[in-house]
């Protein structure tokens, strides 16, 4: 698919499992109340699309769209919103769902923001992370799993908006 070599980190049977494990998860842990996913775009779309399907108390989804990365395989440092909520979440249990957790820097901006719209609670839920490339402090309560430094695609993630429909998370090189 392309010119780049790509080496499969997790295939699609361990990313459903650990999805599944995810749901319980996060299904135990807001037994009772009504959650309010919110999916940052794009590359957790994959991954959201999944993981709604496998909790199992009344959700809402919303969606934002957040940018830093463009075209490279490096992040600019610089975060752009390309869409916002569409409804508030004032009072609303957010479930933050992304793709992976690099640098924490757009995550802990986007977690700024959501604090000035006065939800009752935010816990994050990522399909990977990577600790090795921190630069800002961020809690992921929910976490698929932990990643080496490599640049990855795949289910939802990709290079120059190439790669996303692989069933699986591959390493780039």
């Amino acid at each position: 698919m392309g010119e780049e070599n790509l080496e499969i980190l997790i295939d699609a049977a361990k990313i459903k499992r650990r999805v599944s494990e995810l749901g319980r998860e996060i299904s135990k842990d807001y037994a009772g109340r009504f959650l309010t996913a919110l999916v940052v775009l794009k590359g957790g779309i994959m991954f959201a699309s999944d993981l709604v399907r496998a909790i199992d108390v009344p959700v809402s989804l919303e969606m934002i769209g957040l940018r830093s990365y463009g075209k490279s395989t490096a992040s600019s440092g610089v975060v752009e919103i390309t869409l916002d909520l569409s409804s508030p979440i004032e009072g609303q249990h957010v479930l933050v769902i992304e793709d992976i957790v690099d640098t924490g820097l757009t995550l802990n901006y986007l977690l700024d923001n959501l604090r000035t719209r006065r939800p009752a609670s935010v816990r994050v839920c990522a399909l990977l992370h990577k600790p090795e490339r921190a630069k800002a402090p961020v809690k992921v309560d929910y976490k698929g799993f932990t990643v080496p430094d490599r640049f990855v695609v795949g289910y939802g993630m990709d290079l120059d908006e190439k790669h996303r429909n692989l069933p699986y998370i591959a390493a780039i090189d």
